[in-house]
C-alpha cells in the first residue's frame, strides 16, 4: 500500500487560510470518515432513537488528544459487553469455551491480520499483554539461533521493550548492540545496517515511535535484518489501526502491539502476536502452559506443544479482555485502512499548520517528522513548560499526555477525531502555554 492518497479530500492547503475553525469545519464536511465518529461513546450526543446501550453517556471532553494511548469506546462495544454478560457469559456459562471461546483468541487474531496488519490467517492471536508477548517471542527467537550472541534494539525504544530485551540477554547470556536513536526520529535502515552482523540474533524495533511518531521503513530494515542472517519483531503498538502494515509483504518473522489505542479495546485489552507460518514448528515459547499444548484437555504429563500458532498460548484467554477489539475491526473493514491512514496524515497536517501558526511563536519546537509519509498518527511538540501545560489542560476537558523531554504528544484516532476538535484543542494550548508565559 502507498501512503500517498490518490484522491484526497484534505489536500487544499487554501482551506487552512483565514479563519481556523471555518477551515477545521470545511474539512469535516469534506471527510468521507466523518460519520465513523457517531458510532462512539462521549463524541456525539446520542438521541433515544440512536440505538445507544442504556448507560449513562459521558459528556464529550472539548478535546481528545491522546487516542495513541487509550482509544475511546464504540457504542456497539458497550452494547456488545452488556450482551455478553447476560447471554454469553450468564446464559451459556462454562458452556461458551466449547461453543466459541477457545477459538476467539484465533478467530478475532484472522479479523485484525486481514483489517490492519496484512496478515494471512493462522498467523495472529490475541494472548497476554505486551510485555508478556515481547518476551515470549523474543526469548523464542534468541532461543532458536543458539550459536548468535547478540540483541539489536534501540536507545529510544519503549521502556517495556528495553526493560524485557535486557532481561533476556541476563538470562541468555546474551549482549546487547545498541543503535542510538534521534528522538525526534527514529531508526533508519543505514543504522541497522551498520549495527547487524553474524552474531546477531535478533533486532526489535518500534514501527512507529512512541516519542516522536517516527515511521521506520520496515520493508527495508527487515530485509537488512534478514541478509544478516536474523530474525526480526516488530513493535506495531502505534502502528496497528492507525498506519497500513504489510506484515507478509515485508516477510515479517515476527511482532506484537496493544489493542487498547487505535483498535479500541478497552483498558488493559490483551495484545496480539505474530508469527510467521515458516516459524511457528521451530520456535519454542518459553512459558510453557496448558493453553499452548497439542491436546488441551488431555491433561497429559508432559507439555507437548501445538503444531500451529496455538503453542503460542500459554493461559486461559482474556475473552472479556478481547471482546471489544471486533467492533473497532468492522469500522476497518468498511473503510480500509488506508482511509484511515489517508485521513490521520491529515489531521496530523493540520495540526502541524496550527501548531506552527500558534504555538512557534511561543516557543514550540516540532519533535516528529514534518513529512507526512515519515510519522505516524501523532505529533509531539517540545517546550519547557509543558509538563504543567498538560496538567491544566487536563482541568479544562483538554487531553493530550506528556513526554519527556518537554514533550506534548497530540494523537488523533481518525474514526473518532474531527478537525474542529484538533482546532478547538489546539487554540487551548495556545492559551494555557501564554498564560504560562506571562505568570
Amino acid at each position: 500500500m502507498t501512503d500517498t492518497p490518490t484522491d484526497d479530500p484534505f489536500a487544499d492547503d487554501e482551506a487552512l487560510d483565514g479563519d481556523p475553525l471555518a477551515a477545521a469545519r470545511a474539512l469535516d464536511a469534506a471527510d468521507p470518515l466523518a460519520h465513523y465518529r457517531d458510532r462512539f461513546l462521549g463524541v456525539t450526543p446520542r438521541s433515544p432513537e440512536s440505538g445507544a446501550p442504556d448507560l449513562a453517556i459521558p459528556e464529550s471532553v472539548v478535546a481528545y488528544f491522546d487516542g495513541n494511548s487509550l482509544g475511546r469506546p464504540t457504542v456497539a462495544s458497550a452494547e456488545r459487553l452488556q450482551r455478553f454478560v447476560v447471554e454469553g457469559w450468564g446464559g451459556r456459562l462454562i458452556r461458551g469455551w466449547d461453543e466459541e471461546w477457545m477459538e476467539l483468541p484465533f478467530r478475532i487474531g484472522d479479523e485484525l491480520g486481514s483489517a490492519a496488519l496484512g496478515a494471512a490467517g493462522g498467523q495472529v492471536f490475541i494472548g497476554d499483554s505486551t510485555t508478556v508477548l515481547l518476551y515470549k517471542l523474543a526469548r523464542a527467537a534468541v532461543d532458536s539461533l543458539p550459536e548468535r550472541s547478540e540483541i539489536v534494539l534501540d536507545t529510544d525504544n519503549f521502556p517495556t521493550d528495553r526493560y524485557v530485551l535486557d532481561g533476556i540477554a541476563r538470562e541468555r547470556g546474551l549482549d546487547l548492540v545498541w543503535i542510538e536513536a534521534d528522538t525526534e526520529a527514529g531508526v533508519t535502515p543505514e543504522q541497522v545496517s551498520a549495527a547487524v552482523g553474524p552474531r546477531t540474533a535478533l533486532v526489535v524495533l518500534s514501527h512507529v515511535a512512541y516519542r516522536s511518531g517516527f515511521l521506520a521503513d520496515a520493508r527495508a530494515i527487515t530485509r537488512i535484518v534478514h541478509d544478516a542472517g536474523a530474525l526480526v519483531l516488530w513493535d506495531l503498538c502505534h502502528s496497528a489501526g492507525s498506519v497500513p502494515v504489510e506484515l507478509d509483504d515485508w516477510e515479517v518473522d515476527l511482532a506484537v502491539g496493544c489493542t487498547y489505542k487505535y483498535l479500541n479495546g478497552g483498558p488493559g485489552s490483551p495484545a496480539f502476536g505474530y508469527v510467521s507460518e515458516r516459524l511457528q514448528r521451530e520456535l519454542v515459547q518459553p512459558i510453557q502452559g496448558w493453553m499452548g499444548v497439542r491436546d488441551v484437555f488431555l491433561m497429559g504429563p508432559e507439555y507437548q506443544p501445538a503444531d500451529g500458532l496455538r503453542r503460542f498460548l500459554s493461559g486461559t484467554p482474556p475473552i472479556v479482555g478481547m471482546l471489544a477489539l471486533q467492533d473497532t475491526l468492522a469500522m476497518l473493514r468498511e473503510c480500509g485502512i488506508q482511509a484511515v491512514r489517508d485521513k490521520s496524515m491529515a489531521l496530523t497536517g493540520f495540526a502541524l499548520q496550527l501548531a506552527e501558526t500558534w504555538l512557534t511563536p511561543l516557543g514550540v519546537a516540532l519533535a516528529s517528522p514534518r513529512e507526512p509519509e515519515r510519522r505516524g498518527g501523532h505529533l509531539t511538540l517540545n517546550h519547557p513548560a509543558m509538563r504543567e501545560v498538560t496538567v491544566r489542560l487536563w482541568e479544562r476537558d483538554v487531553i493530550p499526555d506528556y513526554r519527556d523531554p518537554g514533550g506534548l504528544r497530540i494523537g488523533l484516532s481518525p474514526l473518532s477525531t474531527s478537525f474542529e476538535e484538533v482546532a478547538v484543542g489546539l487554540a487551548a494550548v495556545r492559551d494555557v502555554l501564554g498564560e504560562l508565559i506571562d505568570e
